[in-house]
């Protein structure tokens, strides 16, 4: 077997083991979801009863059909014989229903209250449930909601509950492992027999050379070569190392340490590991993928006052080299509407561009007036060209009504309304758009505008992780050196007040009545416009793709920008294919105002 840490965890998926869930902890590509489609496969044919299988999402759970279900079936006579051909009149199978003898496979989405309520289930298979919304449709925490499914089967039920983990505090599984009996697994030193289980800081090499990664015994220090981990792996076994709070559950950890031959090596592992230097991002996708461990999201606020010695000098009002967009985030109060707009480049470098305070709230018109005006207005780019605001997210959490208004007269090409939410999203930090309710002229208009969701505390620790990154000294622009990606520049006019509330909020960690950790962002000042105009400017970029773009896209926006306006039209051709370069096809992003150039 090469996988024989697997061998446990299944066991305990067996009806005739008393466990009633089973938690695993673990690095990416461990063979964890091949173990839940595997225990799939013995209920059909051994022990049929109702299953449901929750993947992240409804896509994922047709998907996961396709793709490793119905191959499953197919290429297994035993089940084969049980379960139908779709093709075949009341069968009974389809893309995300599967009966059987005794029971149906019910497959859904962790985002789909529906699916995660429609039957009583024996058996639950939670695949990836870090990768879950907070909740499922408004109705509650999907895991929450799956397992009361099985309740009616008492001491028969399994729930099967897998993940690679994210962020410590908001990690699901990492807080049901530590609920647990938080199981490791020890193997023998092939020298001196010492059983330990596995730690990346034991995993030692000399530096620049990856190939000369061995691993260090605890016992007896000797140096373990790679290709003794076959015999230690069958030589291993599982042990708890904490007592679990509730006793018919069980937990397992493992990293990518334990992984066979021929999968993931410890020279790709420290290969992964000096290839992540330097990034946080990459640090933080290393432990979670490899180590199978959670992240420590340092939501620390930079100190204002190093922000305003590291402010830049460019020529106000203009758009530095590196730019090649704007967004602007809006934020509505009563007396006043705040717009910050920035400049995004490669690498979501950015650069402020310009700060806005309207005066007159939400019920003064002209108001409104003036931040239509700001999306007609366009800033000088340092190349010559003039850019517009390609995208402007504004918030409605003060007087939805009036913001619904507005952006459906604008048009949603260009405005997107947002709602803000707190929690952690960094797959999707943005969600929608989904139809509310507006009114135009007095009248109500179902589904009269779009509404964008955003978890707000993606982009605020991305900002506050950006505001970390260290900067090339003088000595080593002069050699060429560039800002990291995702630098963000401060013009020198910014003012104190602005600043500080930048870097008005930090994250703390908070305990639950029931003793766990969760994330909160905290204000350390009253006011905090500049940092939620920064969240909404960068959900902004984010829904015009800048996150997704391809090099040539990148590519294309640097050459458009190296044109110089024209004399008839000070905003540029962008999107006017007859202006366009021979071979050169414009951009048609933003049609309706003329582009962003």
């Amino acid at each position: 077997m090469r996988t024989p840490y697997m061998r446990e965890i299944m066991d305990r998926l067996s009806p005739g083991d008393p466990t009633q869930r089973i938690v695993f902890m673990k690095a990416a590509q461990v063979g964890a979801t091949e173990a839940g489609n595997n225990w799939i496969g013995f209920a059909i044919h051994q022990a049929p009863g109702p299953m449901l299988a929750v993947q992240p999402t409804v896509e994922l759970a047709k998907r996961n059909s396709r793709q490793r279900i119905d191959p499953l079936i197919d290429e297994s006579p035993e089940l084969r014989e049980r379960v139908k051909p779709a093709r075949s009149r009341d069968a009974g199978n389809t893309m995300l229903s599967k009966e059987f003898a005794g029971g149906i496979l019910i497959m859904t989405g962790a985002n789909s209250a529906v699916g995660l309520r429609s039957t009583p289930a024996r058996y639950i298979f939670l695949d990836e449930v870090d990768a879950y919304p907070a909740s499922a449709d408004e109705e509650g925490d999907p895991v929450t909601l799956a397992e009361t499914r099985s309740l009616t089967f008492a001491h028969r039920r399994k729930v099967f509950l897998v993940s690679t983990p994210t962020i410590r505090g908001l990690s699901r599984i990492e807080r049901e492992f530590e609920a647990s009996d938080q199981r490791r697994f020890f193997v023998p030193c092939p020298h001196c027999g010492a059983m330990q289980w596995l730690k990346f800081d034991r995993l030692r090499w000399q530096k620049g050379r990856p190939e000369t990664a061995e691993y260090h015994c605890e016992g007896c220090d000797a140096a373990i070569a790679e290709h003794h981990k076959t015999a230690m792996l069958e030589g291993g076994e599982w042990r708890a190392t904490a007592v679990a709070a509730d006793p018919t559950t069980v937990g397992y950890h493992l990293s990518a340490l334990y992984s066979p031959i021929g999968w993931l090596s410890w020279e790709r592992i420290v290969r992964a590991w000096d290839a992540a230097q330097g990034s946080d991002e990459a640090i933080k996708a290393f432990r979670n993928t490899i180590l199978g461990e959670t992240w420590v999201e340092t939501g620390e606020a930079p100190d204002w006052q190093r922000l305003y010695d590291r402010r830049e000098r460019w020529t106000s009002g203009t758009v530095p080299a590196g730019g090649l967009f704007l967004t602007a985030g809006a934020d509505v109060q009563k007396d006043r509407i705040e717009v910050d707009v920035w400049a995004w480049g490669r690498g979501l470098e950015s650069w402020l561009v310009d700060h806005v305070v309207i005066e007159g709230g939400p019920d003064r018109h002209d108001a409104w007036s003036e931040l239509t005006a700001l999306l007609d207005r366009s800033w000088p780019h340092e190349r010559g060209a003039h850019l517009r605001i390609a995208r402007l997210a504004i918030d409605t959490g003060y007087e939805a009504p009036a913001v619904y208004s507005w952006s459906r007269a604008q048009g949603f090409a260009q405005v997107s309304p947002v709602k803000g939410v707190e929690g952690f999203n960094r797959s999707s930090p943005v969600s929608g758009p989904t139809f509310v309710d507006a009114t135009e002229g007095g009248k109500r208009l179902r589904r009269g505008a779009r509404l964008w969701t955003v978890a707000v505390s993606t982009f605020k620790a991305e900002t506050y992780r950006f505001l970390r990154l260290a900067r090339p000294t003088d000595e080593d622009m002069a050699d060429g050196a560039a800002f990291p990606p995702g630098s963000v520049h401060l013009p020198h006019w910014v003012e104190n007040e602005w600043l500080k509330q930048f870097v008005a909020e930090q994250l703390v960690t908070m305990r639950t009545k029931r003793g766990f950790a969760r994330l909160e962002w905290q204000k350390l000042r009253e006011r905090n416009e500049a940092l939620d105009c920064r969240v909404y400017a960068r959900a902004a970029a984010w829904i015009s793709g800048a996150d997704r773009w391809s090099e040539a896209k990148w590519r294309d926006l640097e050459d458009q920008l190296g044109a110089a306006p024209t004399d008839t039209d000070p905003a540029g051709q962008i999107n006017r294919p007859g202006q366009a370069p021979q071979g050169k096809r414009r951009s048609d992003w933003l049609g309706r105002r003329g582009g962003w150039f």
